[in-house]
């Protein structure tokens, strides 16, 4: 029994090197293929512990998250008016048949990523050649990009493989183009500028013009009403004077004497040229006798 040990040992050794060479798992994140003699023998989409015949059996796992394909450089495309734009884009995508997958590729991602770039290229091509510069950017660029998604989504199901999204990350002129444009753009700018300017100062003047209007309209309406009160002060003076005049002619008579004398007195420069005699004075000559 003691002899046979070292070959019990060995034999059990081998049956665990069997057994582990044997087991794999499988990631809830992948999916694996098993081949038997290079023939797809089963797909294992379910996380788990799973077995194979080992040296008759071997297993290619695969990512089945979604994927994110990126143009390393912008590619030049033509719009329907024969400009050249430089287009930036990705792919979002993901692995969902593995048996076609491995067939149409032969399992290399490089490969899939390579026939999904292209198509995208072409698909964008056709899309750009249809439609024109401002349609691609802003008019029609949900209808664009929906378009563009099921036209690469048709191509890639053939190598097993589904196109979630496709999406444009950037649309820039040519470097050739882009400094006309930008010389259009700064002279259409000035267009614009120039006539807001000019129908600024017209819309100036017409305000200043109606507000010259309407300060002569305020002002005539002021004068008058001016003129309007003033009239009508001097009706209430010229009524008093009259009432006082008629109360007492000569107390009237010799009040309005005195403010002639305050006026014409007020300065001493001032020099009057009379007869002596003249009416004027009368009241300087003998104010005790003027009553009688």
């Amino acid at each position: 029994m003691q002899k046979n040990l070292p070959f019990i040992g060995i034999v059990i050794l081998l049956l665990l090197i069997t057994l582990v060479m044997s087991a794999y798992t499988v990631d809830q994140r992948q999916a694996a293929i098993k081949f038997r003699l290079g023939e797809v023998r089963a797909i294992q989409k379910e996380p788990g512990l799973y077995f194979k015949l080992p040296m008759i059996e071997n297993i290619r796992v695969y990512d089945t998250r979604i994927q994110t394909l990126d143009t390393k450089d912008p590619e030049r495309i033509q719009t329907k008016e024969k400009n050249n734009v430089l287009v930036d884009s990705f792919v979002k995508y993901r692995i969902v048949d593995f048996q076609q997958f491995f067939v149409s590729t032969g399992g290399d991602i490089a490969r899939a990523e390579l026939r999904l770039s292209q198509s995208v290229n072409d698909d964008l091509r056709a899309e750009f050649g249809q439609r024109s510069l401002a349609e691609v950017i802003s008019g029609e660029r949900d209808k664009f990009m929906a378009n563009l998604r099921v036209k690469t989504d048709k191509d890639a199901r053939s190598i097993g493989v589904e196109v979630l999204d496709v999406r444009l990350k950037r649309v820039d002129l040519v470097p050739e183009i882009s400094a006309d444009v930008y010389r259009r753009m700064d002279s259409e700018r000035k267009r614009v500028a120039n006539e807001l300017r000019s129908t600024g100062s017209g819309e100036a003047e017409k305000i200043r013009a109606e507000a010259e209007r309407e300060r002569g309209v305020l002002l005539a309406k002021a004068y008058r009403d001016a003129q309007k009160v003033k009239g009508e002060g001097d009706a209430e003076a010229s009524k008093i004077y009259a009432q006082a005049f008629t109360k007492n002619p000569e107390f009237y008579a010799f009040y309005r004497s005195m403010e002639a004398y305050q006026k014409s007195f007020k300065n001493r420069s001032d020099v009057m040229v009379l007869d002596p005699s003249s009416e004027f004075f009368k009241y300087l000559k003998s104010p005790g006798k003027v009553g009688k």
